[in-house]
């Protein structure tokens, strides 16, 4: 009778690698400007000569590049080229994107786009408004769900249990005096969003900055994205905030239409 497989020294160790080289990848992409040898060692948890090596094989496939004058590791083209396999494949960016760019003329704000992973609110896309003074979401980056307009948009199409799930889980993280910390009053915030049709994040990501969001529904009623229009205070005032809120709570609807979604509330 033959003998069940079990994974080879080799299998193993090819697996190893792949992760530790995965572990670095997802470091440099959080890294602006690049980062050091030592620092993305520490960061990952890896001897200097290791992570050296590993840098060494993904800069020869162009998944990080040296800087020679900065001494500084980034990410590299071919990073690039899967990111944008993977937008691709993803009809909700396109097709949202047109939609997109006439929200921020009509709001003059800047328009963002982005989806849940994993508890946090991911950046997707983004049509960056003509003001001297706007917000910047790098593409990729990720913000706590509890705090942002886009995960308070996404959080206010869930019901109370996924959002007990989800706090358990995740917990209620300050970023600023005005982030909501307990679930009660986040419940409370939710569900006036979803009655107005829109989120709003008031101060309680960044100082200065506030974001009005709406949830972007697939055809099943899931939520599968959330568009935001985000500016500082000084533009986005309480007098100003319910139009706003009308214009992306209807870019989103027509977004919606565009992948055949259904809100499903």
């Amino acid at each position: 009778m033959p003998k069940p497989a079990t994974d080879s020294p080799e299998r193993n160790g090819n697996v190893q690698v792949l992760t530790r080289a995965i572990a670095i990848l997802n470091h440099l992409a959080q890294a602006d400007g690049g980062a050091s040898l030592t620092e993305i060692g520490n960061a990952v948890g890896l001897a200097a000569s290791t992570t050296h090596r590993l840098l060494t094989s993904l800069e020869s496939e162009r998944y990080v590049r040296f800087d020679a004058e900065t001494k500084l590791w980034s990410v590299g083209v071919q990073a690039f080229i899967m990111g944008n396999g993977f937008l691709r494949t993803r009809d909700l960016v396109r097709l949202a994107r047109p939609h997109m760019r006439a929200l921020m003329e009509a709001s003059g704000e800047t328009v963002n786009l982005a989806i849940e992973d994993q508890g946090a609110a991911v950046y997707l896309s983004q049509v960056e408004c003509r003001e001297m003074m706007r917000t910047f979401a790098r593409l990729g980056a990720r913000v706590p769900m509890h705090c942002s307009g886009v995960g308070k948009a996404l959080l206010s199409a869930l019901g109370e249990a996924a959002l007990i799930r989800h706090v358990e889980r995740h917990g209620l993280t300050r970023m600023t005096a005005r982030t909501l910390t307990d679930r009660q009053g986040l419940s409370a915030d939710l569900a006036a969003a979803r009655a107005r049709g829109y989120a709003i994040d008031d101060e309680e990501h960044a100082v200065g900055l506030r974001c009005v969001a709406a949830p972007i529904f697939n055809e099943h009623g899931d939520p599968v994205g959330a568009v935001s229009l985000s500016g500082p205070m000084a533009r986005i005032t309480d007098t100003r905030m319910p139009v706003l809120g009308g214009l992306v709570g209807q870019a989103a609807g027509r977004i919606m239409a565009e992948i055949g979604g259904n809100p499903g509330l």
